[in-house]
């Protein structure tokens, strides 16, 4: 159903309630094995980019604000000592993963999911004592389920409705994750993802704009998550038809365009966010198909670069947008942020250095000479047929290099390593860890790595879920 869905508060029982049911009576044994090593790899993924962000840019500072601010020590903020109200641990968590812009991401959908709903499990089993880690790993299925499938089910681009759906969608993922671990009902799950709909919010015009703000908003979906468990807990009455009202979700926020029958075909039996794809550059998924075409065109160049030209990209219309313009600011970044979203700078990057990390998004890499001189020769463009074919999804990347001795090279990506289609070893997890952990600047001891996956692989089996994160607060004792 690509068109408007009838929205109305009496047609069809809400999505909420529908949702709230299935999450409040998931265990772990009506999980499928696959689904439960989905959501430890996720789990895996999202400690390993929060590590790198903990020394990111505002990253701190928010950590002060909220230190100063002071309160209740409830949960942890990943990386220290420092306890701090439940709510704010999981903002600061939340902004520290997705610091880096290193986390998962589902294609299709476009979005990030465990970013919001890892910090507000987390956070949750911290404040109830008698979560186990089978309920904390039963929260994080619950949460990674419903962002994908709101994700999916959206039929609108997000240039389009001018919303990051990572965060705008979070705060209900998020919210269904804490809501399981906090062993709530139905009744008050629904009610919980009532009370997020009131704070719900994440715009697009922070990419635009480069906004500091763009690594903050998955953290306030996690904040709002905890927020509204301990209202529900309360006792105040949130919103009920949440998604499918006349003013609901759907309807408000994104022009109705979204189809329902993905939101509910085969819900409990097929598990939308095993499509989750994980990221093996730091940076904005749709700089990802160019990263790995300019590496295809590196090699049939024998990593000679001497003689590029021109260089052209061609994308769908939501890339070109996100990644692509505006143009001067593309080419030339001059700020982490700007690079992070430029397929010029980290197309340049995977050509002059022959990969993309974490140290190609500091200020002193920003001023790299051969990368700004690649950068600024690349032209980059809607195409007609990959809009057409790929208009909601992470974008292809047709590249065409053109050399000083008049030879044309071209290769063209339509699944950037990670997607499903290519997906990441064991060894490269690993390996992006391990880079994670220098990035921190953090005296990290050399068995972290283990200590974590021994922690993750056992965690339905622990006695009580917080215990999953103790491995990255060792640095901090």
């Amino acid at each position: 159903m690509s068109t408007a869905a009838i929205i109305s508060d009496t047609a069809v029982e809400d999505y909420a309630e529908e949702f709230a049911k299935f999450a409040s009576r998931l265990s772990i044994g009506k999980i499928p094995a696959e689904a439960v090593t989905a959501a430890k790899v996720n789990l895996f993924d999202t400690a390993a980019c929060a590590t790198a962000g903990i020394s990111a840019a505002g990253v701190k500072d928010l950590a002060g604000l909220v230190i100063d601010w002071g309160g209740k020590s409830e949960a942890l903020i990943w990386c220290t000592n420092v306890r701090v109200p439940a709510h704010h641990a999981a903002w600061v968590n939340g902004m520290m993963a997705h610091a880096r812009d290193y986390d998962d991401t589902h294609d299709e959908a476009v979005l990030h999911a465990g970013v919001s709903v890892i910090p507000a499990a987390i956070a949750a089993a911290e404040l109830n004592a008698a979560a186990t880690g089978a309920d904390l790993l039963v929260g994080i299925v619950a949460g990674l389920e419903l962002i994908c499938r709101l994700g999916v089910a959206t039929t609108i681009g997000i240039i389009e409705s001018g919303f990051i759906y990572t965060s705008l969608l979070g705060h209900f993922a998020a919210t269904a994750a804490a809501s399981r671990v906090m062993g709530f009902n139905t009744e008050q799950t629904v009610n919980a993802l009532g009370i997020a709909y009131s704070q719900a919010a994440g715009t697009h015009q922070v990419t635009r704009d480069a906004a500091l703000t763009k690594r903050i908003q998955p953290g306030f979906a996690a904040k709002t998550a905890l927020i509204s468990v301990a209202m529900t807990r309360a006792g105040i009455r949130g919103a009920r038809n949440t998604f499918e009202g006349i003013d609901g979700l759907f309807r408000t926020y994104l022009r109705g365009r979204y189809n329902p029958a993905a939101l509910r075909d085969g819900l409990g039996q097929r598990f939308e966010f095993l499509n989750l794809s994980y990221k093996p550059y730091p940076c904005c998924r749709f700089d990802h198909t160019a990263i790995d075409a300019a590496l295809q065109i590196r090699r049939q160049l024998n990593g000679d670069i001497s003689g590029i030209k021109r260089i052209s990209a061609r994308v769908n219309r939501q890339a070109y947008e996100a990644v692509c313009t505006p143009v001067g600011i593309r080419k030339s970044p001059e700020t982490i942020v700007q690079a992070q979203f430029s397929i010029p700078y980290t197309v340049a990057c995977a050509l002059a250095k022959g990969g993309v990390g974490l140290a190609d998004f500091t200020d002193t890499a920003l001023r790299d000479p051969a990368v700004r001189v690649l950068a600024a020769k690349v032209d980059a463009r809607p195409d007609e047929t990959i809009e057409r074919d790929w208009s909601r999804n992470v974008s292809p990347t047709h590249l065409a290099i053109e050399t000083d001795g008049g030879g044309t090279f071209e290769a063209r990506v339509d699944y950037p390593r990670g997607h499903r289609q290519a997906p990441m070893s064991k060894e490269d997890f690993d390996r992006k860890m391990t880079g994670c952990l220098e990035m921190s600047g953090m005296p990290w001891p050399g068995n972290t790595i283990d200590r974590l996956h021994t922690a993750i692989d056992g965690v339905e089996f622990a006695p009580h879920g917080a215990l999953v994160i103790e491995p990255l607060l060792h640095a901090a004792s």
